[in-house]
């Protein structure tokens, strides 16, 4: 169960992240199948591919397993944006995100 959630959830954070398999493995330095076997429950990665994999993503460790935040990556990307916003701005973008 847990092996398939693993799986399950770097599937979803490398498509999110908008990468295929084939260019994460190569970009972690590893066979261009590495990835893939990882999201079809053929293998797992170490603890330090765990980690590379998580820098790669751009997350935390804690982050990849938090089943309650569903994006982290477009989340830290949208807070990473409004850092640049002035006041105004953010009370704006407030605003519109309590009405969607």
């Amino acid at each position: 169960m847990y092996y398939e959630n693993f799986s399950k959830r770097l599937a979803q954070l490398r498509q999110e992240k908008g990468i295929s398999a084939r260019d994460m493995s190569l970009s972690l330095g590893q066979s261009e199948s590495y990835i893939n076997k990882i999201e079809n429950n053929y293998a797992m990665p170490s603890m330090q591919g765990f980690f590379y994999i998580c820098e790669f993503l751009g997350i935390t460790p804690s982050e990849f397993f938090n089943e309650e935040d569903k994006h982290p990556i477009i989340m830290k990307e949208l807070i990473n944006n409004a850092k640049g916003l002035n006041e105004v701005q953010l009370r704006l973008l407030s605003e519109f995100i309590k009405s969607l």
